[in-house]
């Protein structure tokens, strides 16, 4: 008997998990991706001949993708390279101060001692222990199962779990949350940093998004040769296991017949059959009808505010002078209120936004001996259009906003690539630039997104704009839901 047929559109991190878990459970695949290789956001930028990452740049939650290749009777760590990294991220604000935060809490217990005081390090450890519980209260009640409404997460996490959910206050923002912990307005703002992982505001986001510090504080990992490996190695192995990658193939409708998944068109006019789909693409684009009337079902369309940040990056090959780069640094602005409110209320970036760099050559948070670095600098951005000018401005407004904390990037005009929101726009339809799918905010923020299964039979969706969010772990986990989905729609093991 034929193994039926499942195509799987998009292969970011959630389409090549759901592809992978699919050929475990017994199907057919065929992975189609309209970029030149896959990704998704996870994409490497060639500049000057040196490819950098422009994306994600760092790896946790690794047992994720332990548990997705064991399944496939593989070893992640045999097909990428991985090295833990000791220290988070160095941080710096316009006042000169500076902080180190690390995995092991009992050095960042220290770092803060010595930059905030004793008092600050006693609200350390409390913030470590809330986050640490929260953590332990989610994971398996809600980041890896199903997408549950907040009744159903309440069943889940039983009568042993709420005291552990409620005293994550979900229904204080996280900005309010961390002011009642800490006294210091600069840990207020690093920590509230957290909910910009998946493009939301402190100031609107619930404070059980801080359970992102707990997990980076379990483990962040470097991947050797840059995160593309990621991408390039799953999508190995979902050819070693028997399924088809195809790059640089545009799926332009998604057919049905009788209500029911059947086939999907390519853009050059090529059908191929489907017992059942994973879109792993922003859900937008299905409610637009991006992908054809028959599909708009499958997801409910968004608000006029239900959009993340986007962003503007700079990949740029250059010297860095006049302050010591980590792997990863963070350059604060001064007004952390405007620069939300200038994104969601006013559709703007405010003067002096916060900065991101990476700087991939430094892994041993030490400058190369060559001099010159790959660096990727990000700001963030409201989720529309810009003008050229205008982008052009913010990226001469971010090197300035850099020398006043001390640091100098000196870049060949002919050495760097500058993405914007509209490029984001296009290369991820549905999002307007955004880049992880809906905001989570408001106590019910999280559950705004859809989940796996659809009211359309035979399809399924899977990345960062469904359940449960954005991020390189998460995404992967929405394509493992989605594949457990399809596999047992379809009579598969799941």
């Amino acid at each position: 008997m034929t193994a039926p047929h499942v195509v799987v559109i998009g292969a970011g991190m959630g389409g090549l998990a759901a592809a992978l878990d699919l050929l475990s459970s017994g199907a057919r695949v065929t992975l189609l991706e309209r970029q030149a290789r896959p990704g998704g956001k996870m994409r490497e930028v060639v500049v000057a001949g040196q490819p950098i990452d422009s994306g994600p740049t760092v790896m946790t939650m690794r047992w994720v993708f332990d548990d997705l290749f064991a399944r496939a009777g593989l070893k992640f760590d045999e097909h990428v390279e991985l090295n833990s990294s000791d220290l988070l991220a160095r941080h710096s604000w316009l006042d000169g101060s500076r902080l180190d935060l690390f995995t092991d809490s009992g050095r960042s217990r220290e770092a803060i001692t010595e930059f905030a005081g004793a008092y600050e390090a006693r609200a350390y450890d409390r913030f470590v222990a809330k986050s640490a519980k929260t953590f332990d209260t989610l994971d398996l009640s809600f980041m890896r199962a199903p997408r549950p409404n907040a009744m159903q997460l309440g069943r889940r996490v039983g009568l042993r779990g709420l005291p552990g959910l409620m005293a994550a206050n979900p229904f204080v923002s996280l900005w309010k949350e961390l002011s009642r912990i800490f006294s210091d307005p600069r840990l207020v703002q690093l920590f509230g940093r957290y909910s910009t992982y998946c493009g939301s505001s402190p100031f609107l986001a619930p404070s059980t998004l801080m359970l992102i510090a707990e997990a980076e504080r379990r483990g962040v990992w470097l991947v050797g040769g840059g995160m593309q490996r990621v991408a390039d190695a799953l999508a190995a192995a979902v050819g070693e296991a028997g399924g088809e990658v195809r790059c640089e193939a545009e799926v332009a409708a998604i057919e049905t017949r009788s209500g029911r998944i059947s086939s999907v068109t390519l853009k050059d006019g090529e059908q191929i059959a489907a017992d059942a789909v994973v879109f792993n693409g922003d859900s937008q684009a299905l409610a637009e009808g991006l992908l054809g009337q028959g599909v708009t079902p499958g997801a409910k369309p968004r608000a006029e505010d239900g959009y993340t940040l986007s962003a503007i990056t700079l990949s740029a090959v250059g010297r860095a002078e006049g302050f010591p780069l980590g792997y990863h640094t963070v350059f604060f602005g001064d007004d952390y209120v405007d620069e939300f409110e200038a994104v969601f209320s006013r559709g703007e970036i405010c003067a002096r936004p916060t900065v991101y760099i990476c700087a991939q050559d430094r892994a041993d948070h030490e400058a190369p001996e060559s001099g010159t670095e790959r660096l990727f600098c990000l700001i963030n951005a409201p989720p529309k259009a810009l003008p050229e000018d205008v982008v052009a401005g913010h990226v001469e407004s971010l090197l300035d906003h850099l020398t006043r904390h001390g640091l100098t990037l000196a870049v060949d005009g002919d050495a760097r690539v500058v993405t914007s929101p509209a490029e984001f726009g296009f290369r991820f339809p549905g999002s307007r630039g955004g880049l992880y799918g809906r905001p989570t905010h408001g106590p019910w923020g999280s559950f705004t997104r859809p989940g796996s299964a659809t009211p359309v039979a035979g399809l399924f969706l899977a990345g960062g704009s469904v359940h449960p969010g954005a991020g390189i772990p998460m995404a992967a986990q929405s394509g493992r839901l989605a594949a457990a989905e399809a596999a047992k729609s379809l009579g598969l093991s799941g």
